[in-house]
């Protein structure tokens, strides 16, 4: 999927709860995991998931103050 996803407008949730663990199957899709308070503890739950040995890409982004799931 090339460019930026949507990943849904900004709410309350979105200001307590600012990390996504996202997960890429092989077929190039990415699906929302969980949405988490703290880097730390969204990179934990992708840090878990990826050591299961699956072929599935995990990885932690910041939503962006327009509510979109990119860095900035």
């Amino acid at each position: 999927m090339g460019g930026k996803e949507q990943w849904g407008a900004m709410n309350d949730s979105t200001i307590t709860l600012p990390w996504l663990v996202v997960r890429q199957d092989d077929n190039g899709n990415r699906y929302r995991v969980g949405r988490y308070a703290t880097r730390a503890e969204a990179q934990k739950i992708a840090d878990s998931l990826d050591g299961r040995g699956h072929k599935q890409l995990y990885w932690v982004e910041r939503i962006a103050q327009n509510g979109d799931g990119a860095d900035g």
